[in-house]
């Protein structure tokens, strides 16, 4: 057995009550799914599913460990992160919605939408650190340490597509209830000031 159920139980609910808490992530998979539906938000959470494993990935290879003492790694990281959302942001305050009409969903480019969320994900040094930082906590020393660390990274993947796609899917029921050109256009500015929002949140990460 690799770990006691109790353990197991306590980091399921230390994860969700973390992941409920929205980030620049969430925010960009709020942002998608409001302006263009659930096509996006199924593209959205897999981009935050595979983001989320490649980081927890990285995170157990050792970048965890250079980004947390290197001050200049870090930064680089966080602001390519912030310019990448701030420009998503941007492109959808600006984005037209002249042609929308009641009912019509946007066609969405799933697979633009998918890198975006994969990006985004993937490219948060916090999101990095906080692996090496968290999965610790709940290691049983009893038991080898490798199986472990794959099956709570697996467990906080799956659990954080979960989290997304519930954002996501209800994020995307109210949008299509708004549909119009007017209100498309609300949606766009609101989305992308989500996403500069988060970039701001992002390019404020510290180390700490």
């Amino acid at each position: 057995m690799l770990m006691s159920m109790e353990l197991f139980g306590a980091y399921v609910v230390a994860t969700l009550v973390l992941l409920a808490i929205p980030g620049p992530t969430i925010l960009l998979v709020i942002s998608y799914a409001l302006s263009h539906g659930k096509k996006s938000a199924a593209a959205c959470v897999l981009g935050v599913g595979l983001g989320d494993a490649t980081a927890a990935t990285a995170s157990l290879l050792g970048l965890g460990a250079i980004l947390a003492t290197s001050a200049f790694l870090f930064t680089l990281l966080k602001w390519v992160g912030a310019a990448y959302l701030f420009w998503i942001g941007l492109k959808m305050w600006r984005s037209r919605s002249d042609g929308l009409t009641a009912g019509v969903v946007e066609e969405a480019p799933a697979r633009k939408i998918f890198l975006h969320a994969y990006v985004v994900t993937a490219l948060n040094p916090k999101g990095i650190i906080f692996f090496m930082a968290f999965l610790p906590h709940f290691i049983s020393q009893q038991a080898p340490v490798a199986p472990q660390l794959l099956l709570l990274g697996s467990t906080f993947v799956v659990l954080g597509i979960l989290n997304a796609a519930v954002y996501a899917y209800a994020a995307s029921a109210i949008g299509e209830r708004l549909r119009s050109p007017s209100l498309m256009k609300a949606i766009n500015r609101i989305g992308g000031g989500f996403l500069m929002s988060a970039a701001a949140m992002t390019a404020s990460l510290q180390r700490g």
